[in-house]
């Protein structure tokens, strides 16, 4: 079984498929997917006192749990490994690097790196040609609809990043609901006859939504994309400046760009950095009047929920048609109030001379 140095972690992707399937440690120990391991899940927020994750949940990590969940429910080897390089692709920062391209609604605008990434690895490469698997049957897990599917479906991606987040992001269960909730799943047919994940009994499929309820806002509330359009800002400042390349930030982990941040010796770059990470959830600025005097912005970011199928006496419904409960959870989240401009209240204004690129020239 493949081991982390942190026990709930690993009991969790023990949950998650008891039998290691043993053709992924190669691929797993490559130098691309090893650099993941470097990337905080948490894109950034892990970096202030804005929040407090209970502990550090690496993309390596979340990338090995999605595999894990497809090899539970489909034995498929390229299935898996499609879903096991779903982030091969994902730079420092994470979804942070979304945001300084614009694109904070989707957050996919990184993915296009993963095809050059998997076929400029030799290792990978090699292993692939080992086991007879051509690179279009793993570059895009978007195919296969166990791996991923259009919110707010089911998925393995969806499933694990919201399972992991209730553990360590904002703690909404314990480990011997992950297990309840996790094996009541199956395999089900969608009203477009397509295959997804869903539930098999009402009653955990509405518990499993009012748990995870409490943590969708985490990932789309003021703080949180404060943080990550701040973050955003800061690796933009630093390419505008010539500190730093669209390519190092696939080359290198947080706390390498963290690091080359302090020794940049620009004291204004640097004491934004020291105060962001500083800040609490008191320094946050939440209005719908624009701030010049502090570090203000407008982004809008993804809304994550789900809305699962479940089976009831053999026909299969989604979740908001079918519980009161579960449908109030879910117009919660899509009808939170999000405020126009967000920030922090101390003074930083990005460096916006350069246009960005997506390659070192």
């Amino acid at each position: 079984m493949y081991k982390t140095n942190n026990k709930e972690v690993n009991d969790y992707l023990n949950i998650l498929c008891n039998e290691f399937p043993d053709f992924l440690y190669d691929y797993i120990n490559t130098k691309e997917m090893q650099k993941l391991d470097k990337i905080g899940h948490s894109c950034g927020t892990t970096y202030t006192k804005v929040y407090n994750d209970k502990y550090f949940y690496s993309t390596l990590t979340h990338s090995i749990g999605v595999s894990l969940i497809i090899w539970n429910f489909t034995h498929n080897k390229v299935q898996t490994l499609a879903g096991l390089f779903h982030d091969i692709s994902t730079p420092t920062f994470k979804h942070c690097i979304d945001f300084m391209n614009g694109d904070d609604k989707n957050q996919e605008s990184t993915e296009e790196k993963t095809n050059d990434i998997i076929l400029h690895s030799k290792e990978i490469m090699n292993l692939l040609k080992r086991d007879k698997i051509n690179i279009n049957e793993v570059n895009n897990y978007h195919i296969y609809p166990i791996a991923d599917n259009d919110l707010p479906k089911l998925s393995a991606d969806r499933l694990e990043y919201t399972l992991i987040g209730g553990l360590y992001q904002r703690r909404v269960f314990e480990l011997n609901e992950v297990y309840k909730y996790y094996n009541d799943l199956t395999i089900l047919k969608n009203e477009d006859g397509i295959i997804e994940l869903g539930f098999k009994t009402l009653s955990i499929a509405e518990s499993f939504i009012e748990r995870i309820s409490k943590l969708w806002p985490r990932w789309v509330e003021d703080e949180d994309r404060a943080c990550m359009q701040f973050i955003a800002d800061i690796v933009k400042s630093l390419y505008n400046k010539n500190l730093i390349t669209i390519d190092d930030l696939y080359k290198y982990g947080d706390e390498d760009i963290i690091n080359l941040i302090y020794n940049s010796n620009d004291s204004y770059i640097i004491n934004a950095f020291k105060n962001y990470n500083n800040a609490t959830i008191d320094n946050i600025y939440k209005s719908d009047e624009f701030n010049n005097d502090i570090y203000c912005t407008s982004v809008k970011g993804k809304i994550r929920y789900i809305n699962p199928l479940v089976q009831i006496d053999n026909k299969v419904y989604r979740i908001y048609d079918v519980s009161l409960s579960a449908k109030n959870c879910i117009d919660n989240i899509l009808n939170l109030k999000m405020h126009k401009y967000i920030g922090f209240d101390f003074d930083f204004k990005p460096y916006n001379e350069k246009v960005l690129k997506k390659t070192r020239n």
